[in-house]
């Protein structure tokens, strides 16, 4: 993944797409999140036919509205946060973020004011 040492080493997945939803990069983390579908394999390919239904059709429509999707999944024992979010470069439309990041199931909440 680019030059970014922080991101390659970074203990969540970062998988990241460009406008037309070919994967451009993985970090260590997405490449073994995902080592059962190809792993780093999956770079050069379609984000969306890597999801099936519903899950595809939202994607979909998160792409071209540009919107995020933020949501926490338990599976294998593990909760996780999901940050899907566009991306822009100088000011542009380029592409989509996922970030899969463990969290614990029980942690505080803080209201800063």
């Amino acid at each position: 993944m680019s030059d970014n040492l922080w991101v390659k080493g970074f203990p969540g997945a970062i998988t990241v797409c460009d406008a037309e939803g070919t994967i451009i990069e993985m970090n260590d983390a997405s490449i073994e999140v995902f080592r059962e579908d190809g792993g780093a394999q999956l770079i050069g390919s379609n984000v969306l036919d890597c999801h099936p239904e519903p899950s595809r059709t939202l994607l979909e429509g998160m792409m071209k509205s540009q919107t995020q999707h933020v949501y926490t999944i338990e599976k294998r024992g593990k909760k996780k946060l999901i940050y899907q979010t566009p991306w822009y470069k100088d000011g542009q439309y380029a592409g989509f973020i996922e970030l899969s990041v463990e969290i614990p199931f029980e942690m505080p909440h803080f209201v800063r004011d």
